[in-house]
């Protein structure tokens, strides 16, 4: 759709704010993917004047193949692959470990705060790019447990072969660039450097007292 290569993740938060204006001020909650999606999610927050939280999943690897997903989990969900001929304590013993591992980043990014409530609200996905996808569509899984009003997923980035499948099990898929000669997603971007989980802990900090501060007014 944009031929163009974005210069950072503040254009994609903004042009990606621009094809999601219909949900500002609505009942609407971002998610972004930590670390790279947090800029981004902040940008839109901010534009359409919504609260900002983070989601977090990890894959359940294989105990055979490390890159292979048997299934997923969150802090509070998790979806398993029935097929698998796999022990179940080694799927319990995985959950355990990931969310050990999740509630670590979760205190790290959000200190005590709880996550927001989507229940029969909009929730807007939002990363920094897609390269396979897998996690996040793990994620819209088990966000869908949570019974929101509906799913949006606004990514900058996308390979042109995954657009159909985010088509399909979101309820609104928004990007910017869907490529055919896709590498990675840093190719799409001039300036494309990580992001420190101090900056992903400034941008909540920040975006929660401006949430606080409004729901107080």
């Amino acid at each position: 759709m944009y031929d163009e290569i974005l210069k950072d993740r503040i254009e994609a938060g903004m042009l990606l704010s621009d094809k999601l204006m219909k949900y500002q001020n609505s009942n609407t909650v971002i998610l972004a993917v930590p670390r790279g999606g947090v800029p981004i999610g902040n940008v839109i927050a901010k534009k359409l004047q919504l609260p900002l939280d983070i989601v977090l999943s990890k894959k359940i690897p294989h105990p055979l193949n490390k890159e292979f997903a048997v299934g997923a989990v969150s802090l509070d969900s998790m979806i398993v692959d029935e097929h698998l001929n796999i022990p179940n304590h080694y799927i319990n013993d995985e959950i355990i470990r990931l969310r050990e591992s999740l509630q670590e980043k979760y205190e790290l990014y959000r200190g005590k705060q709880k996550p927001l409530d989507i229940k029969g609200k909009n929730v807007i996905i939002v990363d920094d790019g897609i390269a396979t996808g897998n996690t996040l569509l793990a994620s819209i899984e088990m966000l869908r447990k949570k019974n929101p009003e509906k799913i949006i997923v606004a990514v900058p980035v996308i390979p042109y072969d995954r657009v159909k499948i985010f088509q399909q099990k979101a309820d609104e898929f928004v990007y910017l660039i869907s490529s055919k000669n896709f590498s990675a997603v840093g190719q799409f971007y001039e300036q494309f450097s990580q992001v420190p989980d101090e900056e992903v802990v400034q941008i909540l900090r920040e975006s929660n007292s401006i949430t606080t501060n409004a729901n107080q007014n």
